[in-house]
């Protein structure tokens, strides 16, 4: 049974990521992680959970602009026309991390964490998260209020929460 995003929003990260390998299990779904300002965070509390390994074999750390082009294979041509922290970069983060471990579905995440790399159009607390496959994409883009701690907590929890949305709402269902 579908879960409102507010009744999501209410539950612990262990139990967010518990009702995430449920999901998997039932659809036979595997799941991977591209992170950049999380730094491995949703990757972690996925693999909290005893028994991850059945749906959560790789997960990415690409912190740099480097690591996202050599193990993403983001063109280094978006990222320098759009930056980092963009919805064209996460859909092609979330679409190279399924492509290379072979998951059915993904979550990337880069963002700007704080305390300094904010600008007027990218403030500190910017996130943009991705949720998808190799060939289909939904992105949001996110403000998270608070110092590099809740930046970077409250983006995980949001990765989690959109993956379980992705799950009970596939694509092509009504919206």
């Amino acid at each position: 049974m579908p879960h409102s995003a507010s009744s999501l929003a209410n539950l612990d990260l262990t139990t967010l990521a518990e009702r995430l390998g449920r999901r998997c299990r039932e659809q036979g779904v595997s799941v991977t992680a591209a992170e950049s300002c999380t730094g491995g965070g949703v990757a972690s509390a996925i693999t909290a959970v005893a028994g991850s390994s059945d749906y959560f074999e790789t997960g990415y750390v690409t912190y740099s602009n480097a690591a996202k082009a050599r193990l993403l294979g983001v063109a280094e041509a978006l990222i320098a026309q759009h930056g980092a922290v963009s919805r064209e970069v996460v859909e092609a983060m979330v679409a190279g991390a399924c492509r290379d471990s072979g998951a059915k579905l993904g979550v990337a995440i880069s963002g700007v964490a704080g305390p300094d790399g904010g600008t007027p159009e990218k403030p500190v607390g910017t996130v943009w998260l991705a949720w998808g496959s190799e060939h289909e994409q939904r992105a949001e883009r996110c403000h998270f209020p608070g110092d590099r701690r809740a930046v970077r907590e409250r983006a995980v929890r949001e990765a989690i929460v959109g993956l379980i949305r992705y799950l009970e709402n596939p694509p092509g269902q009504a919206r």
